[in-house]
């Protein structure tokens, strides 16, 4: 595979494998029950999820998983595939949600389906609401936000900020929520608040851009509809390499093969690139991005489950030259960035949790098989900073020694105009979108796609928050 590595649990879908995880299970003596399935993504055959990931470290994970929980659910299936990450993940989110911190368990909940219901994602919403009962949660509140505590209510503009405009959050934001007074937030619970926040905004968007089904149990108990509102009605496997569309995506890795030699052999000889020009060509890019978007968007009214969690639900990612206004205003990587400046805030302020975010990002940025397609033996640093660098552009984020002239040689249109959608939009994410790019590539390798989508828009947009609220110390 392309980009990623290894599994390791949360908690949700019974079991789907027919070998695997329900073997590994048996093996030590736990009885594992058999679901047969329409299986854990509308994007995926079932066969390619259990074919892929029959390793012994995705098996251990997977019966450590439903050991653990008593169930495996669809989203860890589907990471499944990258077992190193998966682990990573769920470290990260079990201590999120699980281990000592400020905030108390269904505070923690709460905040997850208030951050998923910004992107319309009812898989997230459901589980969390089942999760918020669990740990002892007032079900009032889940007749709405409105019906929350204030305190919670006052996390709806940040939320609203994060999920789809980043780069409008001040410290100003962040003085509103910790003056004092009865519902004011302290420092530490807003850390754990905003790395909650934007993990599930994240996780909304690996939801989306993998098609992840609901689980059985959710189909009718929170009225969770498929999670992608604008699936095809094609089935999962209808992307297979048939007639003159094999050859095409046949072609297309032999492109995107030459392209990257090309660029490594242009890197090697050194050919100096200005610092001007490579500002223009981020800007360019930038630009451009605004522009890329799918065509096959179609308007689609919000559940009432989740909307009752949302307030201005018009509120959204923006391409803002439709309007003729500016660009999302440049943030220059170099001047906050995550190692020197957002790592060490978290970590003072939120114990651990820095570390494993730390860890979660560099699994996901070099996980990698040394493969392309059909090749193996193929150095893909190239192509995973690219689509790292590229979410990055589209949430305003520039690095001054990366020229953005890659992005447009390695990532074709189809490829970006699912990259920006999974990011930006999610919600609008649909099954063709998904088959349209990379026709000739393993569906893991799709996946890992979307772990570093998943990463990179969770940094970009908690670089932006750590900046208001360093700026608010300072």
């Amino acid at each position: 595979m392309l980009l990623a590595g290894s599994p390791c649990p949360p908690a949700g879908l019974e079991e789907y494998r027919g070998c695997g995880a329900r073997r590994g299970a048996e093996d030590q003596g736990v009885k594992v029950p058999w679901q047969l399935g329409r299986g854990p993504s509308a994007f995926i055959p079932l066969e390619e999820i259990l074919q892929e990931g029959a390793q012994s470290s995705r098996h251990q994970l997977l019966v450590e998983a439903f050991v653990s929980a008593g169930r495996v659910d669809n989203i860890t299936m589907v990471m499944g595939l990258h077992p190193q990450y998966l682990s990573s993940f769920w470290k990260t989110q079990y201590l999120l949600l699980r281990m000592d911190g400020p905030l108390p368990y269904h505070k923690r909940h709460y905040i997850a389906i208030m951050a998923a219901a910004r992107h319309q994602c009812s898989y997230l919403v459901g589980l969390h609401m089942g999760e918020f009962l669990q740990v002892g949660g007032n079900p009032a509140w889940l007749q709405g936000l409105h019906c929350a505590p204030q305190k919670l209510r006052n996390l709806n503009e940040i939320n609203k900020l994060l999920a789809h405009r980043p780069w409008l959050i001040t410290k100003e934001h962040i003085e509103a929520l910790l003056k004092t007074g009865e519902h004011s937030w302290s420092l530490a619970e807003l850390v754990q608040a905003l790395v909650l926040l934007t993990h599930y905004h994240s996780l909304a968007s690996f939801v989306f851009g993998c098609g992840i089904n609901p689980e059985e149990e959710q189909d009718g108990g929170h009225g969770c509809r498929p999670p992608s509102p604008h699936s095809d009605s094609s089935s999962a496997s209808d992307d297979s390499m048939g007639g003159s569309r094999g050859k095409d995506g046949l072609r297309e890795v032999e492109v995107l093969m030459e392209r990257m030699k090309l660029l490594q052999e242009s890197q090697q000889e050194e050919e100096g690139v200005t610092q001007e020009e490579m500002a223009t060509r981020f800007e360019l890019e930038k630009t451009e991005s605004l522009l890329v978007a799918p065509s096959d968007l179609s308007d689609h009214s919000l559940q009432s489950n989740v909307l009752c969690f949302v307030e201005d639900p018009e509120f959204g990612y923006k391409d803002f030259t439709r309007r003729g206004e500016q660009a999302p205003p440049t943030f220059r990587a170099q001047d906050y960035t995550w190692e020197d400046h957002g790592y060490s805030l978290i970590n003072r302020l939120y114990p651990d949790v820095g570390q494993l975010l730390d860890e979660k990002f560099q699994v996901v940025y070099n996980l990698t098989y040394n493969t392309i397609a059909m090749h193996c033996g193929v150095d893909t640093s190239m192509l995973r900073r690219a689509i790292w660098n590229y979410v990055h552009c589209v949430f305003g984020i520039r690095y001054d020694d990366y020229d953005y002239g890659e992005v447009n040689q390695l990532l074709e249109r189809s490829l970006k105009i699912y990259i920006k959608t999974v990011a930006c939009y999610p919600e609008k994410t649909t099954k063709r979108m998904y088959t349209q790019f990379w026709r000739h590539f393993k569906h893991s390798e799709k996946v890992h796609i979307n772990l570093l989508l998943l990463e990179a828009r969770m940094q970009a947009a908690l670089l932006y928050a750590l900046r208001a609220v360093t700026r608010y110390m300072t």
